[in-house]
């Protein structure tokens, strides 16, 4: 089994396997949200109302390349730049750019086909998250809660009972917890992903999937998709 990076198909690498795989082996496949299953860095998109969207954007790049060592922190830097954003500029990021990627509805439709449960753990915000996953159908969530009061941001985020910001660390803690409660192993589990914080998760995982990733992301994962949509996943898993 070569360890050395190869194009499987036109866009798609591959590194460490023998494709293919069978998706039936696997019984998790879990995703990050912002850039994998959606078009948008969400985070970004609510600071264009405040006018700081550049400053918030280069804060999530620079985070989103592993540059920044404190993703909690750089997160509630983020937030912070929010305050006083109408929930109603939320609800138009929703309706007026946030984009399902392609392939995604495929990918999970499969997943669920051949028996797999589905996750998606983002270091985003559960206003969208929530809507994500009823919208794909997927299994369990978890990401970060913006504080709200009289319809305003208040640039802080509130504590939730499993701790207080989902960052990398927490996205392999929470894949690792649901394989738990499901009883099966790590190596039965799929991790999808684009930036640093999802490295810990796609580390743990049996597969992990960079899509349209950062280089260090692309880098360190089983299978990349650098072309195409997330159903490409399906030429290597069968």
């Amino acid at each position: 089994m070569s360890q050395t990076p190869f194009e499987f198909a036109p866009g798609l690498v591959v590194q460490g396997i023998t494709p293919p795989l069978r998706l039936a082996d696997y019984k998790l496949i879990a995703f990050d949200m912002d850039s994998t299953l959606i078009s948008i860095e969400c985070v970004d998109e609510i600071a264009d109302a405040a006018g700081r969207k550049a400053e918030v954007a280069a804060i999530t790049e620079a985070a989103m390349q592993g540059l920044i060592a404190d993703y909690k922190e750089s997160l509630r830097q983020r937030v912070a730049l929010l305050k006083g954003v109408g929930t109603d500029h939320l609800e138009r990021v929703f309706t007026e750019r946030l984009r399902f990627n392609p392939g995604a509805a495929e990918l999970i439709a499969a997943a669920k086909a051949a028996g797999l449960a589905t996750l998606l753990v983002s270091g985003g915000f559960t206003f969208f998250s929530d809507r994500v996953k009823a919208h794909l159908g997927i299994d369990f969530a978890r990401s970060n809660v913006l504080e709200i009061e009289n319809g305003l941001l208040t640039g802080r985020m509130v504590d939730q009972p499993w701790g207080d910001i989902c960052d990398g660390a927490e996205k392999r803690r929470t894949l690792l917890e649901v394989a738990s409660l499901m009883g099966i192993d790590a190596r039965q589990t799929i991790a999808v992903g684009d930036g640093a914080n999802d490295l810990p998760m796609m580390g743990a995982a049996g597969l992990s999937v960079a899509y349209h990733a950062k280089p260090a992301v692309r880098a360190q994962a089983r299978v990349a998709i650098n072309q195409g949509g997330l159903d490409r996943l399906l030429e290597v898993l069968r």
